[in-house]
């Protein structure tokens, strides 16, 4: 039986980088553990997914003192367990994750580079992010880069070795899984229009919500359906959660765990993101039929395929209103580009597909 250690930073991400990777590859032999902060959702999710926790923190702000200690505790750990291979994702899990495996002498040392923080970032913080990628990129054997654009931001950073880089497939971390996201008829009859994610301002969050309300005014069959918790860092401004909470038009319902259903009541999905590393919620939406907004950034532009299961936006409120309104006035067209999603994702990014490329190339 193979042991591998994945270190992530929070438990709520375990579903968007994984799927059911666990449950898959536990029939082949592998067992998994998860180094993350702890919280009740951490074993909640062990004891679902068949993985052993082992509580950590991995905080997302710059904390020297914590960060040191954690670093320690987890190479004792990786230590004793004696893990062959030791997985870490997002900046902050692969500078602990990968740090501790170094120095336990771990042979195998990959990193998931999710995307890059310091594309939004500025002045001294921009080259502090940079150069911690650059360090976690020294210490890891391999990097599996989530998009092609990705790959090509951490070249032309020099974030590493262009030899190191992975992509799997087409791209994403784990794959899509068809059978929980699917078409299903609509249950409501207002024009709806979807978002999915964390409510930050790299997300496009502010202008979204302006261009929703120059879209909706004077109609009265909109709705703006927001999934996804609001965060303290990059926060969106106090002004924008008030016309999130108190927008007739517009529905907020925070974190949940199963996405799926809230799929399968929306006519469009939009992500005017300024910076991802493949957005996970796009395939899904696609897998659901559902024709896609988003942008020409990092990541976006791997996401759909322009003018066949999608359209792309400027970040601004009214190119935004105006990409709503083109698919509102075409009602043929959001439900030709929504079939033509659902192929798009089961031929390139189906869960088995993209097994397969995780045990070649991360996992042996």
């Amino acid at each position: 039986m193979k042991k591998i250690l994945h270190v992530i930073n929070v438990s709520f991400v375990l579903n968007h980088f994984f799927g059911n990777q666990f449950s898959h590859f536990s029939k082949k032999g592998y067992d998994f553990t998860v180094a993350c902060t702890e919280d009740e959702y951490l074993y909640k999710q062990a004891k679902e997914k068949g993985f052993k926790a082992f509580p950590v923190p991995v905080l997302k702000e710059i904390s020297p003192i914590q960060d040191f200690l954690s670093i320690i505790r987890l190479t004792r750990f990786i230590r004793k367990e004696k893990f062959p291979i030791v997985v870490a994702h997002s900046p902050k899990g692969g500078l602990i994750g990968m740090t501790a495996a170094y120095l336990a002498g771990v042979e195998k040392r990959v990193f998931f580079r999710h995307g890059v923080v310091f594309e939004t970032a500025k002045g001294f913080k921009k080259k502090l992010l940079i150069l911690i990628e650059r360090f976690v990129g020294l210490l890891a054997t391999d990097i599996v880069v989530v998009s092609e654009s990705l790959e090509r931001v951490s070249s032309d950073y020099r974030l590493n070795n262009p030899t190191k880089n992975i992509l799997l497939g087409k791209g994403t971390c784990s794959g899509i899984d068809i059978q929980r996201f699917q078409y299903r008829p609509k249950q409501n009859s207002d024009f709806v229009v979807g978002y999915v994610g964390r409510l930050v301002r790299d997300k496009g969050i502010i202008e979204l919500v302006e261009g929703w309300m120059r879209f909706a005014a004077g109609k009265d069959d909109v709705s703006l359906h927001i999934i996804g918790p609001a965060e303290a860092r990059d926060a969106v401004p106090e002004e924008t959660l008030q016309k999130i909470k108190n927008c007739p038009s517009i529905h907020f319902f925070d974190f949940v765990e199963d996405t799926a259903p809230y799929y399968n009541n929306m006519d469009v999905f939009i992500l005017p993101s300024y910076r991802e590393g493949f957005p996970v919620g796009i395939l899904e939406a696609s897998a659901s039929g559902l024709p896609i907004v988003t942008t020409r950034s990092t990541g976006c532009i791997n996401a759909i395929q322009e003018n066949v299961t999608g359209i792309y936006t400027e970040i601004s409120p009214n190119q935004i209103a105006d990409a709503i309104d083109y698919y509102y006035r075409n009602p043929q067209l959001r439900e030709k580009h929504g079939n033509n999603g659902v192929t798009f994702v089961k031929n390139n990014f189906s869960e088995q597909r993209l097994f397969v490329e995780i045990e070649k190339k991360v996992l042996s």
